[in-house]
């Protein structure tokens, strides 16, 4: 939260509780936005344990199937996904686009990843100016087999974060963060991802000024991903 600026001494007391509240709406919206993509991210795992469930015994032993180890070091992912916009001040809903990703694995376990998103569009009209993000980040990623046909993921990321159509100044940022997700695997080429990450970015208010010093802030952004894989 942006603790009002205490050299602008021409401020009256009523300006500066309208801002006061202001600040407290858009908090409480901010929550509600991350309640609401934590719901979204439980729901992956529930929806995916059934056909888990079912593949992971043989009819004929009744014991776990242990899935070969890949022949494929190369995978590329392409899905929807979704941001948070929580470095834009007063912004009111979050923004959807493309995700892809690049992964080469090192054996089992350990791979490293190159992942880029764009999110042009708003979920509805009413963000202040005409908001669009981009993301170019890379990173290691740990992955293993959780049952049959289900296997999981967790990876670090850093990069840059650009923010546009906001007049914000500078409009890159460092960014960085974690995240993990599931892939179902339908062939040895082919998989579905769900997946979520939580990218913090450092970026100074909208339509700042140099008078205000372009002090930048960092916010946390978490974002959902949802597509298919390909290996080779």
């Amino acid at each position: 939260m942006r603790v009002p600026d205490q050299s602008h001494g021409d401020s009256s007391p009523s300006d500066l509780r309208e801002e006061e509240r202001s600040l407290h709406r858009d908090e409480e919206i901010r929550t509600l936005k991350r309640k609401w993509l934590i719901s979204f991210l439980a729901l992956i795992p529930a929806s995916l344990m059934p056909l888990a469930a079912a593949g992971q015994v043989t009819p004929d032993s009744g014991t776990r199937t242990e899935r070969p180890e890949s022949p494929y070091n190369n995978s590329v992912y392409v899905g929807i996904g979704y941001t948070s916009l929580n470095q834009v001040n007063q912004s009111r809903y979050g923004l959807t686009g493309v995700n892809a990703a690049y992964t080469y694995d090192f054996g089992r376990y350990f791979g490293l990843t190159a992942d880029g998103a764009y999110y042009p569009g708003a979920l509805r009209s009413g963000n202040p100016g005409n908001p669009s993000v981009w993301l170019m980040l890379a990173g290691p990623e740990l992955h293993a087999q959780l049952f049959s046909h289900l296997n999981g993921f967790v990876r670090g990321f850093m990069g840059a974060a650009h923010t546009g159509g906001t007049g914000q100044t500078p409009d890159v940022s460092f960014a960085g963060g974690l995240g993990g997700g599931l892939e179902y695997v339908l062939t040895p080429h082919w998989r579905i991802r769900a997946s979520g990450d939580n990218i913090a970015s450092s970026f100074s208010i909208t339509n700042n000024t140099p008078q205000l010093g372009y002090s930048p802030h960092m916010r946390w952004n978490p974002r959902a991903t949802g597509g298919v894989v390909y290996r080779f």
